[in-house]
């Protein structure tokens, strides 16, 4: 005989309920996301197949928020467009007290997930930086616009985690300046 209080839920049902958890506590706890949804943890487990994944859906909803922010903020075109929504982004990220409470509960979860080449954050925010360069005007660094984009997030995610990843902030304007050169056409060198 089938349990007829078995709950059935969606997995946008498990990220937005995830969600709402990490903004009030700055954590993906399993048991926890668990008891907010009404499942069992199993069940939690059976929809999302592991914490990272689970983790990695909730980083990029909540990330992709502050980006369409960021994006509504730009002013100008070109590649001072794209620093502009690049600087309102990090800001709010800067300024999100969950996330920053995550990276500091858990440095090692958090590199993982967010650095991860195949992980769901990192293709995600290339993606989205491919669709920054082609909406906003511009001439762009001439090479294929994928690792355009590819090299643009890595340089961006050096700065925004500089302390995760070597243990001391990243000057803001190097950063800048690394992040600008990536993205400006190459001037023809005069040839002596």
């Amino acid at each position: 005989m089938a349990d007829s209080t078995r709950r059935v839920v969606s997995r946008e049902q498990v990220v937005h309920g995830a969600c709402r958890f990490f903004l009030r506590h700055g954590e993906v706890d399993m048991d926890g996301v668990a008891r907010s949804l009404a499942i069992s943890r199993a069940t939690l487990y059976r929809v999302v197949h592991s914490r990272d994944g689970l983790l990695g859906d909730v980083l990029w909803r909540l990330g992709e928020r502050q980006l369409v922010q960021a994006r509504l903020r730009r002013r100008n075109g070109g590649v001072e467009g794209v620093l502009e929504i690049t600087r309102h982004f990090v800001d709010r990220l800067r300024g999100a007290a969950p996330f920053r409470a995550f990276l500091r509960g858990e440095p090692e979860t958090a590199a993982r997930v967010l650095f991860n080449g195949s992980g769901a954050v990192h293709r995600r925010a290339v993606s989205a930086q491919k669709q920054i360069l082609l909406e906003v005007p511009g001439e762009w660094c001439a090479g294929p616009l994928d690792q355009v984009a590819f090299l643009y997030v890595r340089i961006v995610e050096s700065a925004i985690y500089a302390e995760l990843l070597g243990g001391q902030p990243l000057d803001r304007d190097l950063a800048e300046r690394a992040a600008r050169s990536v993205l400006l056409p190459r001037r023809p060198t005069a040839t002596g």
